[in-house]
């Protein structure tokens, strides 16, 4: 009877840990970009030629963008080049002629509404 009762408790564990396991999963870019997991919130940095849009939740929960603000950082080199974020639906935006390719270096930072600002680093590959 006591075996019976520790099979199901390591049965129980290990399904439990497996749901962690598939929930980190689910912290995976879902629009084409780079995901970063920061203390506060989660980033999806998508960076193109014309636009840069950066999603953001709260570990996987959606977040309220009113009243946001962000800044998008590219370094290529010693080429800096800032873009300012602001609220355009489910995401941030900023929109101009930005030099991205394989090995531009990136800093995010997004301040919602009443709260400090998160930041995160990421590289295009």
């Amino acid at each position: 009877m006591f075996i019976k009762h520790i099979a199901v408790a390591s049965t129980l564990a290990f399904g439990f840990s497996g749901a962690a396991i598939a929930q980190k999963d689910d912290h995976a870019a879902k629009h084409g970009g780079i995901f970063v997991e920061t203390k506060a919130l989660d980033f999806e940095i998508v960076p193109k030629a014309d636009v840069i849009q950066v999603y953001v939740s709260d570990h996987g929960k959606p977040v309220k963008l009113e009243g946001a603000k962000g800044k998008v950082t590219l370094l290529n080199g010693s080429e800096k080049t800032e873009v300012d974020l602001a609220p355009v639906g489910d995401k941030l935006e900023g929109k101009g002629s930005f030099k991205v390719a394989k090995g531009t270096k990136g800093i995010a930072s997004v301040s919602l509404a009443g709260k400090s600002a998160a930041t995160a680093r990421f590289d295009v590959k």
